[in-house]
């Protein structure tokens, strides 16, 4: 697969503010649909969208979950410091088990209003059962351009993940520009969310109700799990001239051995909801070459953002060879899950294998998951974009679906 140039203005076009949703949809699966086949556009409901998938498809859901990641600490001159914890660091990287941590553990955060914040503790008390807890943040250091803060707290009963749903704040994305409220704990959350991990959404699953499921369940459409736990870095548009010079950033990623034995009997008819499950989809595609042609280790398990694209990996090997290579090499470890790293960056020129389905929501302009779509379904994606605009979707995490199907 050739690197090829990419001009980002063919990914720009005119996002107009009231063209952003800023709550939800209420309920769920009212939101709207555009449906994309064979370059024929069609409008719908998300209530709707079992009628629009073959019977014995296999729907592949990211099923993280998102923390309250923003801290809100007030100091003594009521200066207010905001510490958004983005992904753990000490004495566990792994984020489900360091959601799992005492006191003492260290995060890499982003900081606002860093600079009344020199030095000193900052601190809050939170209500935990029936007793009152102090929660500590402490500068120690910087990494990578980002803050590393120790958090610590008084009732040692609780672990980080309780800590932070009792003191936190939902995260909601940088242009939904208001604050978070007690209706955004539940509507900014899958009904399907299992796993601690995620400060963004993955948001085309928002839609998904009970009652959807159901439908889909009455038509022979089952689901499969995948983790992938979103961070911060999804929201930074490509600034760079070159998409050679864009950084991707790194998210973990989860595979249960189960739901890897559904992925390998389904191969033809997977549906992926949202670009992160499409992404981790892609990404234990090529480990499982990586793993084929032994050119990873039994302990690190990472696809960087060129592997696909810089001559290292052969790129014929079949799908259902290379997934079949990851569940060998977790039945002779004794593995029931495999748990790795990913900064794939999928664009025009990528060959999409896993998927023949995507479900997702209408993205940012200039972004990674906008070269995404367009790796998916080509230059059709204009189209696409071009009809919502002027029907008057809604745009971005809170905003209306897209069903589009690959050729």
């Amino acid at each position: 697969m050739r690197l090829q140039e990419i001009d980002l203005a063919d990914f720009d076009y005119p996002l107009d503010e009231e063209k952003i949703a800023f709550t939800a949809a209420e309920p769920r699966d009212s939101s709207r649909l555009l449906v994309m086949k064979d370059g024929n556009i069609s409008s719908s409901v998300f209530s709707n969208i079992a009628t629009f998938l073959p019977s014995g498809s296999l729907l592949v859901w990211n099923n993280t979950r998102v923390i309250h990641a923003r801290l809100l600490f007030s100091k003594e001159s009521g200066a207010r410091i905001e510490v958004f914890c983005l992904e753990p660091v000490n004495p566990e990287r792994e984020v489900q088990r360091a959601l799992q941590q005492g006191p003492g553990c260290v995060w890499k955060c982003l900081v606002g209003n860093a600079r009344k914040w020199k030095t000193g503790l900052l601190q809050m008390e939170i209500q935990s059962d029936t007793k009152v807890c102090t929660l500590t943040a402490e500068k120690i250091g910087v990494e990578e351009g980002q803050y590393l803060v120790r958090f610590n707290w008084s009732d040692t009963r609780l672990c980080l993940a309780e800590v932070l749903e009792i003191a936190g704040k939902v995260p909601l994305p940088p242009y939904i520009m208001r604050e978070a409220t007690l209706e955004d704990t539940v509507r900014y959350q899958t009904v399907y969310a299992q796993h601690d991990g995620s400060v963004a959404a993955p948001t085309a699953g928002l839609h998904f109700s009970a009652n959807v499921i159901e439908s889909l369940t009455e038509k022979n459409i089952r689901h499969a799990n995948v983790t992938l736990h979103v961070g911060a870095g999804t929201f930074i548009p490509v600034t760079a001239s070159d998409i050679r010079d864009h950084k991707m950033h790194t998210e973990q990623i989860h595979l249960q051995k189960g739901d890897l034995d559904c992925l390998i009997a389904a191969e033809d008819n997977i549906v992926a909801v949202g670009t992160t499950s499409l992404r981790t989809l892609e990404s234990f595609y090529w480990l499982g070459v990586k793993l084929h042609y032994a050119k990873e280790s039994a302990n690190r398990f990472s696809i960087e953002q060129w592997d696909p694209y810089d001559g290292s990996l052969p790129q014929d090997i079949p799908l259902h060879q290379a997934w079949s290579a990851l569940a060998e090499h977790m039945k002779q470890i004794g593995l029931d899950e495999i748990i790795g790293e990913t900064r794939l960056l999928i664009m025009p020129g990528y060959k999409i294998r896993t998927a023949k389905m995507l479900i997702t929501n209408f993205h940012q302009p200039r972004s990674t998951l906008l070269l995404l779509v367009s790796a998916f379904v080509g230059d059709a994606w204009k189209d696409a974009y071009d009809y919502a605009l002027k029907n008057n979707y809604r745009f971005l995490s809170y905003g209306d679906a897209c069903l589009f199907v690959r050729k």
